[in-house]
């Protein structure tokens, strides 16, 4: 947009310089032209009359010295003719040029002709000067002269070049300015461009200086500081109440399952032991709601600072935590990395929540003799991490709707979770400028992949090992 004003302001320059210069420029032409023509009618008009007694008595007499004296010292021919355009006298290099007839012409009907008006630096044609012999009101004859153009051409072409000169250093003083005006206008919109930039990515604190550029834009960003201030202020109170009232619901919701649980010994009936079983269970998915409700208030709720994390340390000690859930489950669960690290950029604990909520649901879906893989490789520039599981896997449209919140899949119903995992994973990837995939596995099971970039300044030592999660998360 910066270019695009400078070339619209250099274009109204260069158009005011041509209205203005051209104009300028023909005048000066005229001038210099009107310069010379003037001399030369002088002197032609003072050899007109010295040509008077010469062309009544027929003899030349001292016109001949005066127009050989004339060209040498100015190198300007000059010839008298008479009525009928017979030569009487005549300088050295006296030559007849372009419009020499019709200057005649013009000089034997009784008046003086000059021309061209202007001359141009492209047109080397003389000027031509021709003057009536008058005597007694009669017309004798004509004295014409015709004078080389080459210093008038270059006068005019002096002047031009200065004209050109002047506009040239016009417009690199409108080009410098118009660039300063251009940013002076735009610097709140360039500002304003990168602030958005930092709220999307997380920064929502980031402001636009509203003291910048004309009027209208400090109004443009004092309303953009406004909507900000009331858009961050609602996304902190609306997650605030997420996370207070899952809290606050724990322990009246811990209180109902002590009461309920206490009903137990007191039931004798199949039918009221099972409803006391099922109210018991719901009871337990209610817990884990607010628990997985509380996660993704805290997890959206971190800025978007950055640490460096060994990825594959993480990851080993994230499989070492679900051994024993996978080996009580019959599910071997298994870690594939190189020996070296593999350090990642990412908001503090978003790799070891991911990776708690992936293999949570691969083991918990993998059923008996399933089998689970985490792989931790280097890719793209970054590190990726891929948890592999047997289980029935997940269509196409499941796919899609897989990271939506309180979103579980018809099948899996009854199986324990809050539809909140993935969720809570999508939001961790996306703050540390990451990718989360999801695919079918071959021939069977699903396989969720991670991407993180990697930092531009990898520590010596591991990093983040050991770093606890905020929650167990929920299963999706």
């Amino acid at each position: 947009m910066r270019r695009r004003l400078v070339i619209s302001y250099l274009l109204l320059m260069v158009l005011v310089l041509i209205a203005l210069e051209t104009p300028l420029a023909a005048t000066l032409a005229t001038r210099e032209t009107d310069r010379v023509r003037a001399d030369r009618l002088a002197d032609a008009t003072r050899f007109a009359s010295l040509a008077g007694p010469a062309l009544r008595g027929g003899t030349p007499g001292p016109l001949d010295n005066e127009l050989r004296s004339y060209d040498d010292l100015y190198g300007i021919g000059a010839a008298v003719v008479d009525r009928e355009r017979r030569t009487v006298a005549a300088s050295e290099n006296w030559r007849p040029a372009g419009g020499t007839r019709a200057a005649l012409d013009t000089a034997l009907s009784g008046q003086q002709s000059s021309g061209p008006e202007s001359v141009w630096p492209w047109v080397d044609r003389p000027i031509v000067v021709a003057v009536p012999i008058n005597d007694g009101g009669e017309v004798l004859g004509a004295v014409v002269t015709a004078t080389p153009t080459d210093d008038v051409r270059r006068a005019v072409t002096l002047w031009w070049l200065l004209l050109a000169g002047t506009g040239l250093l016009a417009v690199l003083a409108c080009v410098l300015t118009a660039f300063g005006l251009a940013g002076w206008v735009l610097r709140p919109v360039t500002e304003l461009d990168a602030v958005t930039h930092e709220i999307a990515e997380g920064d929502r604190g980031a402001r636009v200086q509203h003291r910048l550029g004309p009027p209208e834009l400090r109004r443009l960003a004092a309303s953009f500081n406004h909507m900000a201030d009331v858009v961050s202020d609602v996304m902190d109170r609306q997650r605030a109440f997420v996370a207070h009232a899952s809290h606050q619901l724990r322990n009246p919701l811990t209180a109902l399952r002590l009461r309920v649980e206490e009903l137990g010994p007191s039931l004798t009936d199949p039918d009221g032991r099972a409803e006391h079983r099922l109210a018991l269970e719901e009871t337990d998915r209610l817990a884990l709601v607010l628990d997985a409700l509380l996660t993704l208030a805290r997890a959206e709720r971190r800025e978007n600072q950055r640490v460096t994390v060994d990825a594959a340390a993480v990851a080993a000690s994230r499989v070492a935590a679900w051994e024993p859930l996978a080996r009580h489950r019959s599910v071997t669960l298994r870690l594939t990395a190189g020996d070296s690290p593999a350090y990642a950029r990412t908001v503090p604990t978003a790799i070891d929540q991911a990776l708690d909520a992936l293999i949570d649901n691969a083991v918990k879906f993998s059923g008996a003799g399933g089998e689970v893989t985490v792989a931790v490789r280097h890719h793209e520039g970054g590190t990726a991490l891929e948890v592999r599981d047997t289980g029935p896997g997940m269509t196409e449209s499941q796919l899609g709707q897989a990271t939506e919140r309180f979103w579980r899949a018809p099948e899996v119903q009854n199986v324990d979770g809050a539809g909140l995992g993935l969720t809570i994973v999508a939001v961790l990837v996306d703050a540390s400028d990451g990718r989360l995939t999801m695919r079918r596995g071959e021939p069977r099971g699903l396989v969720a992949g991670l991407w993180f970039p990697a930092p531009t300044d990898p520590p010596d030592a591991p990093a983040g090992e050991g770093v606890p999660a905020l929650a167990d998360p929920a299963s999706r």
